[in-house]
């Protein structure tokens, strides 16, 4: 666990997502969990450590698996934005592990088993502050990756926790985004307002601002491409002839190649159907 303020720390070293703690005088303030259930042991007892008020909050900064499967396991209240809901409630009640390739990471779990999730029992729709210690936490809808997606700003601390807005040196999940939102969201972290703000993606840790300009200027080259497909009607798996070109801006290690590729075939698919296509698909699950 690396503490990168007085109250703020971050958990790298799990598959799939980058996990979150804030020490405040109530209690902790948590973000994702694990998607493994012995992770999941091992954080809950690495929490122990932190001390701090006897309460638990998790938040879950949008729905994707990586991040919700090992929720329930948390055994704490869960808060989310309503449109992560809104997926939970088009979910089946367990998990159950299948052959659907998505490149996600949980895919390279082993023994997963039935899991049965935990649905958010607190949700909003614009913003809410958590007040918790002498200055409130801040919690935002920052749709673009996922319709659900949140950003959970400590400005005490100037620390904001992005989700997959950002994720350096891979490939984005593109199947529940909205390029547009997306991009707009991430200038805005190149505003000076937040020129002094340490950013936690939900996948690698502490972000650059230059990395934030590298994934805008990714997201750019898959709108161009996408509508270029989409002036020719080509159809939506005629997306598979962009991978090469997109992946190559990325250096790939050999044994994510194939995850990678698989990342991307999914995204780039629904992503056209659902925004270039006039029987778009409303949900898809990465």
């Amino acid at each position: 666990m690396q503490e990168i303020t007085h109250k703020v720390f971050i958990e790298n070293s799990y598959l799939g997502v980058t996990l979150g703690a804030i020490n405040l005088t109530h209690g902790l303030l948590l973000i994702d969990a694990p998607p493994r259930p012995e992770d999941v042991r091992s954080w809950r007892a690495s929490l122990l450590n932190l001390g701090g008020g006897v309460d638990r909050l998790l938040v879950n900064l949008d729905a994707h698996t990586d991040r919700t499967l090992g929720v329930r396991a948390m055994e704490c209240t869960v808060l989310a934005h309503e449109k992560t809901a809104q997926v939970f409630r088009n979910r089946p009640t367990a998990f159950k592990s299948q052959d659907v390739e998505t490149g996600a990471d949980w895919e390279l779990c082993n023994g997963l088993g039935s899991i049965r999730w935990a649905p958010p029992e607190i949700t909003f729709t614009h913003h809410m502050f958590i007040h918790w210690d002498e200055q409130p936490v801040m919690i935002e809808h920052h749709p673009g990756s996922h319709q659900g997606a949140i950003w959970v700003t400590v400005p005490e601390e100037k620390v904001i926790f992005l989700g997959d807005a950002v994720i350096p040196n891979q490939p984005p999940f593109l199947a529940s985004g909205d390029l547009p939102e997306w991009i707009a969201s991430l200038e805005l972290l190149l505003s000076p307002t937040y020129a002094d703000t340490l950013l936690i993606g939900g996948r690698t840790g502490l972000v650059t601002h230059d990395q934030v300009k590298t994934q805008i200027d990714f997201l750019r080259l898959v709108e161009t491409r996408l509508a270029a497909l989409a002036a020719q009607k080509a159809s939506p798996e005629a997306t598979a002839n962009l991978i090469p070109e997109l992946l190559g801006v990325f250096k790939v290690p050999d044994l994510r190649y194939e995850q990678y590729s698989q990342r991307l075939k999914w995204g780039l698919l629904y992503y056209y159907t659902r925004h270039y296509r006039t029987n778009a698909a409303e949900d898809v699950e990465e």
